[in-house]
């Protein structure tokens, strides 16, 4: 194989590797999720329209005890591993992507959002 056709393929498989990566699907909100009061004009906008199903670009913040059981994005702690590893509802050690600027103003059933971990709903 000529170094034309060597750079050609890994191009080609690079461009194939970006497009999977970029495809990646995140968590997305559940219908519990609420704002807090004070919540800025924006940050409701960029909440409505995640909520509404619009995907998630650009910067992101981990925003822990948002997702239900099996919906977080990745590990945090204890009980975690990865995507979809979470066991209980609002665990404080499982993160989920929410917009930037949006997890401070985030608020559950089991109370407000954070972007570190929380000491609630972790399992043993």
């Amino acid at each position: 194989m000529s170094k034309k056709s060597m750079i050609a393929k890994s191009l080609a498989s690079g461009a194939i590797a970006a497009a999977t990566l970029a495809g990646a699907a995140y968590a997305k909100p559940n219908s519990q999720l609420t704002l807090a009061d004070n919540a800025p004009a924006e940050v409701t906008a960029k909440v409505a329209a995640w909520q509404a199903g619009e995907r998630l670009r650009g910067r992101k913040d981990k925003c822990y005890g948002i997702a239900l059981a099996a919906e977080n994005d990745c590990k945090a702690g204890k009980g975690t591993s990865c995507e979809g590893t979470s066991t209980v509802d609002f665990q404080g050690n499982a993160w989920t992507y929410a917009p930037r600027g949006t997890c401070e103003f985030i608020v559950t059933p089991e109370g407000a959002a954070s972007k570190s971990a929380l000491d609630r709903n972790n399992p043993a």
